[in-house]
């Protein structure tokens, strides 16, 4: 790690020769998150060998450092994928984040441009550019994802600096209930941002897209309630290597695409793997 910390990682079962999928999770995600749990059982499923990339702060013990993880940190996945490919050269190696951690994977699939050392890439309900989506977060049902994030921002930030000082004041947490004051308060200057627009600026994974140069694919719903229609890339904003399909319907990593007895069938699931197949070929 650059600056001496340490990244939580989870592995599903040891293999030595196959495909290597790196997953992202979103927001106060987890190896807990059904989500998370679906879409490795779907690598498995395929003969793949899944990893999951834990944010700090986000597998159940703290990050020793004052900073946490953010939308734009590019820093640790690099570093994470530094080490894939150093310590299993000439496996191929395809990553998936979702929600916050797509925007994470989009943006560094920019920055690498033609230096990218992965095959293939999926980026599921996707916050493209940052400052409207917090703004959305502010209207209608959206305002219960919105509560239920920040007390758990909350109160991880809390429980983080209950034995030692913390660098933001923590007596005016309760004060930012949206995620507009949350970031300027808190996620910016723990991270070097000059301001929340700063952050939101340099971090919004759209400003990065053009940039892209492996095979990816993006899935999208236009009724997700963590965006509006005005977030969504333009074809121009897009490179040739970078596909975005649109669903009327899906919510925000919803896609339930058919009920069983047992359980509901995830088309984004089921598009994730038609897509590494034929990219790992």
């Amino acid at each position: 790690m650059p600056d001496g910390d340490f990244i939580d990682l989870v592995w599903t079962e040891k293999k030595e020769t196959i495909p290597i999928v790196l997953l992202l999770h979103g927001l106060e995600g987890s190896i807990n998150s059904s989500y998370v749990k679906g879409i490795l059982k779907t690598v498995i499923d395929r003969g793949w060998q899944g990893v999951l990339m834990h944010f700090r702060g986000c597998s159940g013990r703290h990050n020793r450092l004052d900073r946490s993880y953010h939308s734009g940190d590019t820093g640790d996945i690099n570093s994470v994928i530094i080490e894939l490919t150093n310590r299993y050269p000439g496996r191929k190696i395809a990553a998936i984040g979702i929600s916050l951690g797509g925007n994470v994977l989009i943006k560094y699939l920019g920055e690498q441009g033609n230096n990218c050392p992965l095959t293939a890439a999926i980026a599921i309900s996707v916050p493209f550019d940052l400052s409207i989506c917090a703004k959305e977060l502010e209207t209608g049902f959206s305002r219960i994802y919105q509560r239920y994030l920040i007390r758990s921002l909350n109160k991880k930030i809390n429980n983080k600096f209950k034995e030692k000082s913390a660098p933001i004041n923590l007596k005016k947490l309760k004060e930012w209930t949206n995620f507009y004051s949350f970031d300027h308060n808190v996620t910016a200057p723990l991270h070097g941002f000059i301001s929340v627009d700063d952050y939101y600026t340099r971090s919004s994974c759209k400003n990065f897209m053009k940039n892209i140069s492996i095979p990816t694919l993006i899935l999208q719903s236009k009724d997700d309630p963590f965006m509006n229609r005005s977030a969504l890339p333009s074809e121009d904003d897009l490179s040739k290597e970078v596909t975005l399909e649109l669903t009327e319907q899906g919510g925000h990593i919803g896609f339930i695409y058919e009920h069983t007895p047992f359980k509901a069938k995830i088309w984004s699931e089921k598009r994730l793997a038609e897509f590494f197949e034929q990219k790992f070929k």
